[in-house]
């Protein structure tokens, strides 16, 4: 019998647009920024950026830092929301934006993160930090382990304020991988990002985050200024099923970071979707199997594939299957057996898995013999040139 032979098979399905077809693309906005990223948040595709892995000095956009830490060290047992914290003459005395607590008093660790989250006080973050790790310098380390964790790349903190100082910056890509970690690591903690206000020590403030009362789509995340920084904001908004992080740095003023955010956020949600396009564990058809008690086995997607692209784009989806022409029985479920991809337009945007979505026993011998027998024609009348009497051997 002549050796069995593993054939590719190329099967392309396209819908939508032409091949001659033109996309018109909505230009992107003018943003006055030293940086800024537009990203989805579920598949963290990069939809709009400037400068967006330059490592800028974050201002108090560091505070989303210090709240992760704390999140994560309240969900490990190691503090809780109702510990009572003494305030050390150092938190006391750290400047800029404060939330007026006093020296040698008790503060309850939830208020203190609130004067963190919504009043971005200084005096707060200190004083968490301590509380966490003993000191801030030992806090900078954690919040360094943490950002290494969940991907950051263009990050180095050295205190928990966001206080000038040349070794300590972030991109404005890290910033938003931080907001998507806290709100999905961490969505009950994340909720006080949302809270309009906070009063401590008969002290009433504002969140800085103007958006929460502009836009009623936004829920987070942070503020920041310095004069080294300039004036920064981390944003989160959600509407209908999609959500996007908007974060720009060094803007010229708090009207300017807040008109930019409110473009990018309006650009994306106009022209960009989220969109499942096959599911794990779709049928993509059957394949030839021999030699067991089932001619044929169903293949299928071996991974979801999610994606955020121009909402048109959607119109021009195609894939493209790889895989052998037939199989030997065995078969197990759940066996990788190829590969589709994913195309929109000529761009490759996805590698997937395909897999059997069932299995097949192998035959008994006299069963495996008359498929051999089967097999050997099929393979003869696929091939006639193989058997012509000229190419017979003598």
């Amino acid at each position: 019998m002549k050796s069995m032979r593993l054939l590719v098979v190329a099967i392309l399905c396209s819908v939508g647009l032409s091949a001659t077809a033109q996309l018109i693309l909505p230009p992107p906005p003018p943003i006055a920024a030293s940086g800024y990223v537009l990203m989805d948040a579920e598949t963290h595709s990069i939809l709009l950026e400037k400068n967006s892995r330059e490592k800028l000095p974050p201002a108090s956009l560091t505070k989303i830092m210090t709240s992760y830490v704390a999140a994560a060290e309240i969900a490990a047992g190691a503090v809780s929301m109702d510990d009572e914290v003494l305030v050390s003459e150092n938190a006391w005395r750290a400047i800029g934006s404060r939330m007026f607590i006093d020296p040698n008093s008790k503060v309850s660790f939830s208020d203190l993160l609130r004067g963190v989250i919504i009043q971005s006080g200084n005096d707060a973050s200190v004083a968490v930090a301590e509380h966490v790790a003993g000191a801030e310098p030992q806090f900078a380390m954690m919040m360094n382990a943490t950002g290494k964790a969940i991907g950051l790349e263009d990050s180095h903190f050295v205190n928990s304020t966001g206080l000038p100082d040349p070794d300590h910056y972030m991109s404005a890509r890290d910033v938003a991988i931080l907001s998507d970690a806290l709100i999905n690591d961490y969505p009950d903690h994340y909720k006080i990002y949302a809270e309009r206000e906070f009063e401590y020590n008969n002290i009433k403030q504002p969140n800085r985050n103007r958006l929460l009362a502009l836009d009623p789509s936004v829920d987070g995340v942070k503020t920041g200024y310095t004069e080294e920084a300039g004036y920064c904001l981390a944003v989160s908004a959600k509407r209908d099923d999609m959500r996007l992080i908007s974060v720009v740095m060094g803007a010229e003023s708090a009207a300017v970071r807040t008109t930019e955010t409110r473009k990018l956020l309006s650009y994306g949600f106009r022209n960009y979707r989220t969109q499942v396009l096959y599911s794990h564990g779709e049928s993509m058809g059957n394949l030839r199997v021999w030699f067991g008690t089932s001619e044929n086995v169903a293949i299928g997607i071996g991974e979801t594939v999610k994606t955020t692209m121009l909402q048109r784009r959607f119109n021009d989806v195609s894939h493209k299957l790889n895989m052998p022409s037939f199989l030997e029985a065995p078969v197990k479920s759940g066996s990788r057996i190829g590969e589709m991809q994913v195309f929109a337009g000529n761009e490759l945007i996805a590698s997937v898995p395909l897999i059997t979505l069932g299995s097949v026993q192998e035959k008994g011998f006299f069963g495996r013999v008359w498929d051999s027998v089967l097999f050997m024609f099929e393979d003869i009348e696929e091939n006639p040139a193989d058997s012509a009497p000229g190419n017979a051997e003598s």
